[in-house]
This record gives structure tokens, C-alpha cells and sequence, in this order.
């Protein structure tokens, strides 16, 4: 004799109302009971697929930092190192993913990367799909797009070696040691989009410079420094971000580009002093350079100034001398005399070379120009040092008032 109970069951919202026996309950029942734990699998599933997505698109508070690192040269192949020992060592938990933009494979920022297995992207075509908390940006020398910029949760910190707004620019090292100056150092500093060098300070630390130092030695010290401010900077980042400091109006320079124009010796202009930070500003890169009979002559292996026992007071800025007892070419300049131990003219010759073959008395005989003896400023195409001073200003105030 059928059994019939009541039984009041909800099933997807609905109320089901039936009267059935007590086999047909217990198979009602596992159905729903299995039909019940196959959905709460599917949803368990689904939400940790979503809770999986945030997790990984949602940006973090604190470090370690997924970042993309903007660079080129070996000024810039310094911070990456730091970046790329942080993000293997373990304990320091200041970098958890690290890729590569750079322009070509000759950069040596791109070298270092293939060498040690970090993503690249070559420059313009960045791909952005991962995620990444905060970019860097170091001697790159590009302007980046502001839809770059807003990609990173925290922004684009720059390291810059000068104190900003002092050499905004893509040569601030060379331009501190042409000006003679006797205090530099390293701003972090958060970019902007469509200028270089003016957005927000995070961090700037001061370095004297040193007597004599050369671009070359000057820039392989502060490529030290700004690597351990910025990972100083990273690893108080929310902090350094809310204490960020706008860029005062007052003192802003511009550092231009060095130029095959700037080697070029105006003879009557420069001094002995403004010659010399010349040579250990560029003349590593670019070699000095003056006008003999007619012909370029690339001035090398400068020694400085020099002191004349015997100085010729007639001698006019340009003019030429050869001293044996120290085998050095010597000219005159504004305020002194400044000396040579090499010179290339068609080839490369010691400063006795070029007495023998060009200043000596039996050569000078045969010679038709009263001027044999000069070394000649080539005006066209040489740069003068007050337009080293005022144009770039001038450049720099017009881009401010923009």
C-alpha cells in the first residue's frame, strides 16, 4: 500500500508542492542534493576565476612591484642591474616582475637584458597587456605618451642626474662639468607627459663635485647614486609619492645635447680655464678642434694649462709653440697658454711629429703666409661659450611659458 507524504520542496525559487511515496522522496531528494553540489562547484569555480582576475589586474599597495623599466645607455644600465638583483633576491621583496623597453639592439641596456633573460620590448611598440604597478624611466630620451603614463597605477619615476630644475635636459652631466659646477647630484623626480624633466620630487640627494673630474667619471659615479635612491624610492613608494614636492620656478637651466659644434676652439674667446672643462666635458666623445693652414685638426691629450717661463707678449690668441723639453704643442688662448701632446691632421702625430713636419724653421722658410704658425677659430661653425650660456635659457623660458 502506497505510503504518500507531504513534501514541500524550493527547487531554482519555485515552490514544489507534491505528494509522493517514500521511495519516490529519497530519489527526489539525492537528485537535488547532487544537482545542488554540482552548482555550488560551478559557482565556486566561477568566483575564483574573477576573484584570480582582480588579483592579478588590481594594483598593489605595498612592494614587491611589477615594473617596466624605460633605458638606454650605460648611464641607465646601472639602475637595471640594481632592479634586476632586487627582483632575484628574495628576501628584499621590493620587485616581483621586471621587463625592458629600449631602443635597438646596439643599446647596451638591450645587451644586458638579452644577456640575463629579461623581457624586451623594443621602442615604440610597447606592449602593455601585463600589468605592471609603477614604471622607470632612465636616460631614454624619449617623450612617453600620456597613455602610457596613466598605465601604471604609481606613475613613471625618472632618475636624473642634476639637481632639478637646475639642467632639465638630455646632457645634465656634461653641461655640470662645462659650467664648472661644484655641486651636483641626483633627483627621482615622477614624469610628465609632452616635457622633459618637470614633473614632481620624490627624492634629490647632493654630491660634490669632484676637482677635475671628467663627464665620463662624473656620470659613472651618479649612475651609482641614482640607482640606490631609486631603490630607496621604491621601497618607500606610497610614502614618497604623498610627500612629493613641485619643482620651484626659480633656477631652471636647460641642458642641450653635446654637438660636433661645441668642439670647435674660438681661440680669442675662451680662456684657459673655459678650455679645460671644455676638454673633460666632451673630449672623450669629441675631440677639440681648430683650423690649421686651411684644414681641420683635431687637438688631442690635453694637459692643461701652461705656464710660460719666457712669455712672448706679442703672441696672438692662436698662435703656436713647440717645447721640446716636455714634447708639447702649445697655444695661446684669451688669457694664456694651454698644451697638446698629440694632434691628428690627415694622420696622428705626437707634438714632435708635427714641429718637425709643420713649425720647424726650415719647413716655415718655404711657407708663403705670414700665419703659418696660427691656428685659425673656425666662427661659422663654433659655439661660443656665452651662447652656451643664454640660448639654452632662452630655449628653456620660452618652453616654460608654454
Amino acid at each position: 500500500m502506497w505510503n504518500l507524504n507531504y513534501l514541500k520542496v524550493i527547487n531554482h525559487g519555485r515552490l514544489l508542492s507534491q505528494g509522493l511515496c517514500r521511495k519516490c522522496i529519497g530519489r527526489w531528494i539525492s537528485t537535488c542534493l547532487r544537482q545542488s553540489h554540482v552548482r555550488h562547484r560551478r559557482d565556486a569555480f566561477l568566483l575564483n576565476r574573477r576573484t584570480s582576475f582582480v588579483s592579478q589586474t588590481q594594483p598593489v599597495s605595498k612592494p614587491p612591484w611589477r615594473i617596466l623599466f624605460f633605458g638606454s645607455d650605460d648611464f641607465a644600465v646601472e639602475s637595471l642591474k640594481m632592479l634586476h638583483a632586487s627582483r632575484d633576491d628574495t628576501k628584499a621583496e621590493v620587485i616581483d616582475s621586471l621587463e625592458v623597453v629600449t631602443l635597438s639592439s646596439d643599446a647596451p641596456v638591450w645587451k644586458y637584458a638579452e644577456q640575463h633573460k629579461l623581457p624586451i620590448h623594443q621602442w615604440p611598440d610597447v606592449n602593455l597587456s601585463a600589468q605592471f604597478d609603477v614604471g622607470v624611466v632612465v636616460s631614454f630620451g624619449c617623450l612617453l605618451k600620456e597613455s602610457i603614463i596613466n598605465k601604471m597605477p604609481y606613475g613613471i619615476l625618472n632618475v636624473h642626474p642634476s639637481l632639478l630644475p637646475r639642467w632639465r635636459g638630455p646632457a645634465p652631466i656634461f653641461h655640470t662639468v662645462l659650467h664648472g659646477d661644484c655641486v651636483t647630484g641626483v633627483t627621482i623626480m615622477q614624469i610628465r607627459p609632452k616635457r622633459f624633466d618637470v614633473g614632481p620630487i620624490l627624492q634629490q640627494e647632493l654630491y660634490e663635485v669632484p676637482k677635475n673630474c671628467t663627464a665620463d667619471e662624473l656620470g659613472a659615479t651618479l649612475a651609482f647614486v641614482g640607482a640606490r635612491m631609486l631603490m630607496d624610492t621604491l621601497r618607500h613608494l606610497p610614502e614618497r609619492i604623498a610627500n612629493r614636492k613641485e619643482q620651484p620656478k626659480e633656477g631652471a637651466t636647460f641642458a642641450p645635447k653635446i654637438s660636433s659644434r661645441m668642439a670647435w676652439v674660438t681661440w680669442e674667446e675662451y680662456s684657459c680655464d673655459y678650455i679645460d672643462r671644455l676638454c673633460r666635458a666632451i673630449g672623450s666623445r669629441i675631440p677639440l678642434k681648430t683650423i690649421w693652414m686651411g684644414n681641420p685638426i683635431k687637438l688631442l691629450d690635453f694637459v692643461g694649462k701652461w705656464s710660460m717661463p719666457f712669455p712672448d707678449l706679442s703672441a696672438v690668441p692662436g698662435s703656436v709653440c713647440y717645447q721640446k723639453e716636455s714634447n708639447t704643442l702649445l697655444v695661446r688662448c684669451k688669457d694664456g697658454w694651454v698644451g697638446f701632446k698629440t694632434v691628428n691632421f690627415k694622420k696622428r702625430l705626437s707634438a714632435a711629429d708635427f714641429f718637425n713636419g709643420y713649425l720647424h724653421q726650415s719647413v716655415l722658410k718655404k711657407s708663403p703666409s705670414p700665419n703659418t704658425c696660427l691656428f685659425h677659430s673656425n666662427k661659422e661653425r663654433c659655439q661660443s661659450p656665452g651662447g652656451l650660456d643664454s640660448r639654452p635659457n632662452m630655449l628653456l623660458q620660452k618652453k616654460t611659458s608654454l
